[in-house]
């Protein structure tokens, strides 16, 4: 940074000390005094080394957690925490990384900030432990813009218009028309992006939109549909499958009791399960039904068999049997 003269950099002394601390040392390097005086030196401060030691009496004061050990015949001085350690910044560069809604080069862009908040030595490392190259990432660079205006929608009440789009075998966009909704929640599932929303199209029931897949996303002047009263999102999550749309229905499962594991992730750890005397357990729960749902149920074979209602059996069995003539 230039500083138009000397004495700006003195007055910066502190903020550039406090840098170099979180950006130059951690356990294994710390800075002697000399070190340190040579290192804002180079900055265009000048400081001896008890007008160092009072400045990092300062920034004790101030919060920062600095440690010294003994180097030989003097002290090394270190930052010894910060405001994220290094695995909180791996678990975030990765979340990032895996997010298909987060494009190639915006995930680059994002794990670059995060780098810079760890100190140098670490950096490396956090770089390192992240592929970006050959994960399925979105090509939409609009999203943050689509985030943006539908977190402002939902914030001030309102409409939202936008064009929503899927594509085809030829990887082109096919547009489904323009969408007019009322957004009430944003939630990230299975790595992608989702608007949770009112849509007229489909008023039985809340709708789910890929934020990637929206475009030209406006706010209207129109006020939105009041939220219902006894919406929660965590709720909400735990009914729905691939974020298919649909009406709740309350489904009654019997699963083997090896499957407890896999019942307990999706339906959460509150989720009443009723032992038999047969090996198996029953639960009732508050489901979409659908392809995704009879899916996920499929990938268990006979380890598990939907009880009631006998529409939702009847409807199982019939997909089943669709498949098989398919393979005929």
């Amino acid at each position: 940074m230039p500083f138009k003269e000397a004495g700006d950099c003195q007055k910066l002394k502190l903020l550039i000390l406090a840098d170099i601390l979180r950006h130059d040392t951690d356990e294994a390097h710390p800075l002697t005094v000399y070190e340190l005086s040579e290192m804002l030196a180079a900055q265009g401060v000048n400081a001896n080394r008890k007008t160092i030691s009072e400045d990092i009496a300062i920034l004790e004061m101030y919060g920062m957690d600095i440690l010294s050990v003994n180097r030989g015949r003097a002290k090394g001085y270190y930052l010894a925490s910060r405001e994220f350690e290094l695995t909180e910044l791996k678990l975030l560069a990765d979340a990032v990384s895996s997010a298909r809604f987060i494009t190639e080069k915006k995930s680059r862009q994002l794990i670059k900030k995060l780098e810079g908040l760890a100190d140098k030595f670490s950096a490396g490392e956090l770089r390192r432990r992240v592929f970006i190259a050959n994960r399925v990432k979105s090509a939409n660079e609009m999203i943050y813009l689509n985030v943006d205006a539908i977190q402002r929608a939902i914030n001030e009440k309102c409409m939202i218009k936008f064009r929503y789009f899927s594509y085809n075998s030829s990887k082109e966009k096919v547009y489904r028309g323009e969408r007019v909704c009322s957004p009430y929640a944003l939630t990230w599932s299975d790595g992608n992006y989702y608007m949770v929303a009112y849509y007229e199209g489909h008023p039985e029931s809340l709708t789910n939109f890929r934020v990637d897949r929206m475009e030209r996303v406006s706010l209207l002047a129109e006020k939105a549909e009041k939220m219902p009263e006894s919406f929660d999102l965590s709720g909400y999550m735990s009914t729905s499958f691939s974020m298919f749309s649909g009406k709740d229905m309350d489904i009654k499962i019997k699963f083997d009791e090896g499957l407890a594991n896999s019942v307990l992730d999706k339906f959460g750890p509150d989720t009443i399960m009723i032992p038999s005397e047969d090996g198996t357990f029953t639960v009732n729960v508050k489901i979409k039904p659908g392809f995704t749902f009879y899916g996920w149920l499929f990938q268990f074979g006979t380890g598990a068999e939907i009880i009631s209602p006998p529409e939702i059996r009847e409807a199982f069995c019939q997909m089943t049997d669709d498949v098989r003539k398919k393979y005929r």
